[in-house]
């Protein structure tokens, strides 16, 4: 099956387990999205995966995007979002098999984006939801200007994006932003139970229902994917982006100015 440098599989009957494992706040590198779009080959092609688990080690899911790797200036966001978070999500989307987050710890920016494109959630406790981009004075992507609001409404989307402040587990259970919520020490076991009962389950029917349902609600997921690349486009070559992200590298609260 192959060996990853940022990511842990492992497999138990008809479940594979991905768990992101890049310290300390498993945020993607280039090298963890070519792996985590490894996985999904493999676990489109294998037979013997029926399910797929998604979730991440230590106490967080996924910062998301490595932000000490896009000062500004050095790339085209634009670029960088066609190449990296539009293929994973699209392929999540794609891959007729059920994926489970199990969300372990906080889900931020692209890591909420590919929270929201697995297909069943549940959270632990100390789980957290942040929007996450207009902290760094960016703007969605990652899918979540269409998953956001399909999933928990026009207005609590705005409010995510517009506080950027963390949405709790317990919110998240009563928004539908996930499925279920278990003490932390219960959700491995409890993801298990889940993943076990989909893997023995009628997998080409949960792929075709999981195709109708996205043709039904998601049709517009790629173009969605290009807009929000090209807009990103936009905020990364501001004063308020380079002081964002300045101020996240710092560890202090940015100072934007709206340039």
């Amino acid at each position: 099956m192959g060996q990853f440098q940022f990511i842990n599989l492992d497999q138990s009957g008809g479940v594979l387990t991905a768990a992101l494992n890049r310290p300390k706040a498993n945020a993607f590198n280039e090298t963890m999205i070519e792996e985590w779009l490894s996985v999904l080959k493999i676990a489109d092609r294998d037979e013997s995966v029926r399910c797929l688990v998604l979730t991440g080690t230590g106490r967080i899911f996924s910062a998301g995007q490595d932000v000490a790797a896009i000062s500004r200036g050095e790339l085209s966001l634009r670029e960088h979002l066609h190449r990296t978070y539009n293929r994973v999500i699209l392929k999540m989307h794609a891959l007729e098999k059920p994926i489970v987050g199990a969300i372990n710890g906080p889900a931020v920016g692209a890591g909420l984006g590919l929270a929201l494109a697995t297909d069943l959630r549940v959270a632990a406790e100390s789980a957290t939801f942040i929007y996450g981009f207009v902290g760094i004075g960016l703007s969605a992507d990652s899918g979540t200007s269409l998953a956001m609001p399909l999933q928990i409404g026009l207005a609590r989307s705005v409010e995510m994006a517009f506080t950027n402040r963390a949405v709790t587990a317990e919110e998240a259970l009563d928004w539908g932003l996930v499925n279920q919520v278990v003490p932390d020490d219960r959700l491995e076991e409890a993801v298990a139970e889940l993943a076990t009962r989909l893997a023995g389950g009628p997998t080409r029917a949960y792929g075709l229902s999981k195709r109708a349902i996205n043709r039904a609600t998601m049709a517009l997921l790629k173009e969605t994917l290009e807009y929000e690349a090209e807009l990103q486009e936009i905020p990364g070559r501001t004063e308020d982006h380079a002081e964002g992200v300045a101020a996240f590298l710092e560890k202090r609260d940015p100072r934007f100015k709206g340039k």
